[in-house]
């Protein structure tokens, strides 16, 4: 069996990276959700969660940065060829520029719910900026001639951008719920779709990709593009009504809870009192 491409292995992990966010977000926001309304916002510990989320993304944009820089075919830090007079492995530098970018959204996010107190939004707006280098490397990278892999990018270009709008109308907007929505959908979207265009232009199990001069993959594509995005929308809705069930569920356990401890107590206050008595 022959090892999967290096290209499928890169677009793969980079969108399980996005998926898995996106994925916790369908979870987590449900839930902060329904214990706004419910009057437990204001539990202590709230900030751990930001923490917690930022060090796995700055873990991971640290991880990515080094592999891209020393791999065996990477340029290992070095961006100019004094031997050859020309830029050493681009694409690398490419990829290391935007995971750098989520680096610094990481470190903006711990930052942001440490001691410090540094202004409230900030960390939406380091995520909101590393989704907009990420957008821009991607719509103004060499293509050539390639004009399916252009068109595929195009497209993941569109879910980036929304991820960036939202994060940014969240700097002004905290923790509003339909914002959060979106741009959770919008990470699911980019995760999966960087799935499908490894699978496109660099199929695991070999062989060439998809031809690049049949205009009717373009259009085929772009309506797998639509069904990548009503996925997401049923991911997210799918775990939205398992988060009211699941609080649903809670509120009656503790309900149960509270009201068989009610009634020990007075079985228990009535048996001491007809000792006394007794």
């Amino acid at each position: 069996m022959s090892p999967m491409p290096t290209t499928f292995l890169g677009s793969a992990l980079r969108g399980t990276f996005f998926f898995a966010f996106g994925l916790w977000w369908s979870v987590r926001y449900p839930l902060k959700y329904l214990r706004r309304k419910g009057g437990a916002e204001g539990q202590p510990g709230r900030g751990h969660t930001e923490v917690f989320e930022g060090a796995v993304k700055a873990f991971f944009a640290l991880v990515g940065i080094l592999v891209e820089q020393f791999v065996p075919t990477g340029p290992h830090l070095q961006l100019y060829s004094p031997k050859t007079h020309s830029w050493t492995d681009l694409t690398h530098w490419h990829y290391s520029t935007i995971y750098l970018f989520f680096l610094l959204s990481g470190i903006t996010d711990m930052v942001s719910h440490s001691p410090l107190k540094l202004p409230p939004g900030l960390d939406r707006l380091s995520l909101s900026l590393a989704l907009l280098v990420e957008g821009l490397l991607f719509c103004f990278r060499d293509y050539s001639d390639a004009v399916l892999d252009q068109h595929l990018h195009s497209l993941l270009a569109v879910a980036i951008f929304a991820g960036a709008l939202c994060a940014l109308l969240e700097v002004f907007h905290r923790d509003h719920i339909i914002l959060e929505t979106f741009r959770t959908s919008s990470f699911l979207l980019q995760g999966s779709w960087l799935w499908q265009i490894g699978f496109v232009l660099s199929p695991p199990w070999g062989g060439p990709g998809w031809d690049q001069t049949d205009s009717s993959n373009l259009l085929f594509l772009t309506m797998c593009f639509c069904w990548h995005y009503l996925g997401a929308l049923a991911t997210v809705a799918a775990n939205a009504a398992a988060s009211r069930w699941y609080e649903g569920v809670l509120a009656q356990c503790m309900g149960w809870v509270a009201k068989t401890s009610t009634q020990i107590q007075q079985w228990a206050g009535k048996s001491m009192h007809q000792c006394v008595m007794g």
